[in-house]
């Protein structure tokens, strides 16, 4: 590595498409953010604009490139992260037939529903790796084939986003093991297009790109765009990886044992193993990170966003009183939060107000306050929420620690809700495990660039920048806190397990109320 040479991580978001310039050895030189909207007409339906997030890409880069003014010469290379199970059907001219159907789009739940039923779901799952749910492109596409025939009959390939984003730079399809290991198409161990998945989706592998290594570079960028980001023409584009697996190695947690858990509006939890394994239940991912690094875990929908439900719909008085002393809504929230004992004296929220995916991947589960008394107040409803969320991960982290071969050793946190004591120690107790908070670090992006300096032989370990990342915090669980909620977890799962038909009559009532 190379003091005197630089590279830059793009992550193409959900939200924004963040760039971000760094020293070959790891420090931050120069960053950039460029947001676009997703489109959400109606309860089922969230996409976004190719071509914007496209445009953001350009703006992300050639604004660190401007910033920073090093020399183009001094750039190594560019590598990439970016969200998953993105699709954009894409026509003969190739142009785009849709907008990007984001992972949060349920157009397919009813294909979801014939897969997992009729198709032998769990089958193609335990080859594929990627649960059968709508966020899943085998869902989406099956469902457009099926359902949208004249989108289907004009598609030549069905694509997502960073392979839109590469098509435009090098006009070529390609898509990397790791964003292809999440759509619910490829072969984990044959790293080749699922034969079985491909007929349920009713396409040939002709309709999907090329599958490439993570590690794979490219050069030969279409010039007008690289003097438009004010780059050489010859830089190395590294394909890289979808950004759930580069935030591993973002924030060090890439040893066998190490876990990460992030909660920013929706949240995950994930480890590192070196060979492909999928759950015979069911819960948990498994996507790849390299040829030799396999990232296991879950998606949970519901995180930060039941804290802003919970603001919005319970808390409005108390929010307005903080604006007015400028203090931030969500510390008011976590202090009225811990004003309450550990329990919130037995009651308990199950945080399911988008459905859910990991552990138990229904978008039919509705959310919930259970053991509401008289004596119960609002206080204990927002304190039981901010533990419903911590529960909910929990049970996703029991299913991964059953299918990993050694035991979670460090839990490192990161996301919006790492800004809170509260929530962190909240974390700590219901784990029973140390959590770690390691520095606020642009981790898929930083991720991205570890991956690059792998890919360009630079590195021969993801582990080198131990001491860059550092940490803020550690807390420990606290024994008496501990105790209580090892009382309430076995009655937490059973419930959200007990009410699952329950659910799917509410969720049908509710779908036949909205038409």
């Amino acid at each position: 590595m190379d003091r005197n040479k630089y590279m830059i991580g793009v992550d193409i978001g959900t939200t924004s498409t963040k760039a971000v310039l760094f020293r070959e050895t790891g420090e931050i030189i120069s960053q950039d953010n460029n947001g676009y909207e997703l489109y959400t007409p109606d309860v089922s339906t969230a996409e976004q604009d190719p071509e914007e997030i496209f445009q953001a890409v350009l703006l992300s880069i050639t604004n660190v490139m401007q910033h920073s003014q090093i020399d183009p010469k001094d750039l190594s290379f560019i590598s990439f992260s970016s969200a998953m199970h993105s699709v954009i059907a894409i026509d003969e001219k190739d142009k785009p037939l849709t907008r990007c159907i984001t992972w949060a789009d349920n157009r397919s739940s009813e294909w979801a529903k014939k897969i997992k039923d009729k198709h032998n779901g769990h089958e193609i799952y335990l080859k594929t790796g990627t649960p059968i749910h709508p966020m899943s492109p085998l869902c989406k596409i099956a469902w457009m084939e099926h359902e949208k025939p004249n989108i289907a009959r004009k598609t030549k390939k069905y694509i997502g986003i960073k392979e839109y984003v590469f098509y435009k730079f090098f006009n070529e399809y390609v898509v990397d093991y790791s964003i292809a290991s999440a759509m619910g198409l490829m072969n984990l161990q044959l790293l080749a297009w699922e034969e079985s998945a491909l007929e349920i989706a009713n396409i040939t592998e002709e309709k999907l790109s090329r599958l490439v290594s993570t590690k794979e570079s490219f050069t030969g960028c279409h010039l007008e765009f690289a003097q438009e980001m004010g780059i050489l023409e010859n830089t190395r584009f590294v394909i890289g990886a979808s950004d759930g697996v580069l935030s591993n190695i973002g924030v060090n947690a890439i040893k066998e044992g190490d876990v990460a858990v992030t909660i920013g509006t929706s949240g995950a939890i994930r480890t590192v193993i070196p060979q492909p394994r999928t759950d015979s239940k069911g819960r948990i991912f498994c996507y790849a990170l390299t040829e030799d690094h396999w990232v296991i875990g879950g998606p949970v929908n519901n995180g930060g966003l039941v804290l802003r439900w919970i603001r919005d719909e319970l808390a409005a008085s108390e929010i307005e009183t903080a604006k007015r002393l400028g203090i931030d809504p969500y510390d008011v929230l976590t202090r009225i939060a811990e004003r309450v004992n550990p329990g919130a004296n037995g009651l308990l929220f199950h945080p399911y107000l988008t459905g859910e995916r990991a552990p138990l991947w229904d978008s039919d589960v509705r959310g919930s306050f259970i053991g509401l008394t008289l004596n119960h107040k609002k206080e204990h409803m927002i304190r039981a929420a901010l533990e419903g969320v911590i529960f909910n991960l929990y049970t996703v982290f029991l299913a991964l620690t059953e299918v990993m071969d050694t035991p979670a050793t460090s839990i490192k946190a990161t996301g919006g809700f790492s800004r809170s004591k509260v929530w962190r120690q909240m974390m700590a107790d219901i784990f029973d495990h140390d959590v770690i908070i390691p520095e606020s670090y642009e981790s898929s992006c930083l991720g991205a660039c570890l991956l690059g300096l792998y890919a360009e032989k630079k590195i021969d370990s993801f582990e080198v920048f131990n001491d860059l990342i550092g940490t803020t915090y550690t807390h420990q669980p606290n024994p008496e806190n501990k105790n209580v909620y090892r009382e309430l977890i076995p009655i937490f799962i059973n419930i959200s397990r007990r009410l699952e038909s329950e659910y799917q009559k509410l969720a049908a009532f509710q779908k036949k109320e909205k038409q």
